[in-house]
């Protein structure tokens, strides 16, 4: 990294939000932009979650961008590593290896109120960037329970996201703690080596069935000759999944047949009665996020496996204890806990205009303009930032929503001028997340009654988007100036403190 390196736009992460947001500049004609990863290749989550069985529960047509389909897609649901090459690929295909600054982890952003730009310090050298675009994501930093005893266990102890390869589990007695989305893939993929499996069940999911099949030659021929073919795959699986939404969102009683059919999928792989008992959840299935697996109830099955239906409390030794009082001598344990989603440890390290930093703005529970913009905090964006998430679709499509919305935001500031820069209001910021909020009340992931990682400390949803992707596209397709306080520089004349300025637009109503 070049010494006092200055750039229009500092891009943090190589995920999809990343590299869709250099690309999105890219095509808006804007070049003088860094991407920074901490890591040593692009990809993100795709890149840290390389454990065995590792794979998307978004058909493959629907996970990708509309602006790089990718005709060959080698089954409907695709593996960790077809999509991390995808991600290599769109790198390539739209030049953005120049811009990559690898190994370069944030270690803090601080906004200077004068100069009216942020300053980056990296673990490669510091930085300086009219706007920062923080898409490090929600699924980047594992969390694992602190464990008493779990520091003095012998044995091999990693996460998910974090898988050693170099150990061999072969003949191993292994202890899975987690139920999530990896443990369903892992659990399967593991059990015909391990010698003893025992599954820590806090809380068991509903699973329903994993309908992959290869993509056939011909059909990928046909999607490769007449690309219109796979708009129309993606066009109706988008649909499909639109369709579903009132169910999550207004109607959740709906669900009740839903659940049924996830019943069925279990009693036809777990005869005994009291193994299904232990995996039958109490609460209102998509509550937590609904599972795909066609694998995960037989692996449960088999004879080396053990479900405790409670979760890890103690660790004596080899001896992992779980909070009935189960007990279990294990060689290696794994933890699939899940990430930091509400409390993200980006937030930590970036400062605004006050001082105070954005965990510190957070305090009370996330939440930002349009899920792009913290009143408080110029020129920063974040891409799939609070409550943007999906519960039952593709989150790419979120994903380029913000996209459209980062590219209108940096046209505002060319149009306003340099020397110039966007802070959301507050008053704006709390009208949208109170608007969010409202309509959250009604939906199953509040009204299921289950406890998820949708939730932060409080018990308040500022994760999920309560509506159809189309309704977010719509409430992103453009910046609102009503909704900032237009941050002008002062001029020497002027004092130290920067001006403010209202915006001219007539306020548009949110979704």
């Amino acid at each position: 990294m070049a010494e006092h390196e200055h750039v229009r736009v500092a891009v943090i992460g190589s995920g999809f939000g990343g590299l869709g947001a250099a690309v999105r500049l890219r095509r808006e004609g804007i070049t003088d932009f860094v991407v920074l990863e901490r890591a040593d290749s692009v990809g993100g989550t795709w890149r840290d979650n390389s454990y065995p069985g590792c794979a998307c529960d978004v058909p493959s047509h629907l996970y990708s961008f509309s602006f790089a389909p990718h005709p060959d897609w080698p089954r409907t649901f695709s593996g960790q590593r077809h999509i991390r090459a995808y991600l290599e690929h769109v790198t390539d295909l739209f030049g953005l290896r120049p811009h990559l600054r690898l190994g370069s982890e944030v270690k803090l952003m601080t906004w200077d109120t004068e100069k009216l730009r942020w300053t980056v310090e990296t673990t490669r050298g510091t930085l300086t960037a009219d706007v920062v675009v923080s898409a490090t994501g929600p699924l980047s930093d594992p969390k694992i329970p602190r464990i008493p005893g779990l520091e003095s266990f012998p044995g091999k102890v990693f996460h998910s996201a974090r898988w050693d390869h170099d150990y061999d589990l072969r003949g191993k007695r292994v202890a899975m703690v987690g139920t999530g989305a990896s443990a369903i893939q892992i659990v399967p993929a593991i059990q015909p080596q391990v010698g003893r499996l025992t599954l820590f069940q806090r809380t068991p999911p509903w699973v329903m069935p994993r309908v992959d099949r290869a993509i056939s030659g011909p059909e990928r021929w046909l999607h490769r000759r007449l690309p219109v073919t796979a708009q129309v795959r993606r066009g109706l699986l988008w649909g499909i999944r639109e369709l579903q939404v009132q169910a999550f969102t207004k109607r959740p009683d709906e669900l009740g047949l839903v659940e049924q059919l996830a019943k069925r999928n279990m009693a036809r792989a777990v005869k005994d009665p009291a193994l299904r008992a232990r995996l039958t959840p109490d609460y209102r299935i998509g509550c937590k996020r609904i599972l795909l697996s066609s694998t995960y109830y037989p692996a449960l099955a088999r004879p080396n496996v053990d479900v405790v239906a409670s979760g890890l409390d103690e660790v004596r030794g080899s001896t992992v204890v779980a909070a009935d009082g189960t007990e279990a001598e294990v060689d290696a344990i794994i933890f699939g806990t899940g990430f930091h989603v509400t409390d993200m440890p980006i937030a930590e390290r970036v400062v605004g205009a006050d001082g105070s930093t954005l965990a510190e703005s957070w305090k009370n529970g996330m939440r930002a303009l349009r899920g792009a913009a913290a009143a408080g905090f110029p020129n920063f964006l974040t891409v799939i930032g609070p409550n943007t998430g999906l519960g039952n679709s593709s989150m790419i499509l979120m994903i380029e929503s913000q996209l459209n919305y980062l590219a209108d935001y940096l046209r505002q500031l060319d149009v306003l001028g340099d020397g110039t820069a966007l802070d959301a209001r507050p008053a704006a910021v709390e009208a949208w997340n109170e608007r969010v909020q409202e309509r959250m009340r009604r939906t199953v992931w509040n009204t299921g009654g289950c406890t998820s990682w949708y939730l932060d400390a409080s018990g308040r949803n500022t994760t999920i988007w309560p509506g159809t992707t189309t309704e977010f596209r719509r409430a992103t397709r453009r910046v609102d100036l009503a909704e900032y306080e237009v941050v002008r520089a002062a001029r020497a004349t002027d004092g130290p403190a920067p001006a403010h300025t209202d915006g001219t637009r007539r306020s548009e109503a949110a979704a």
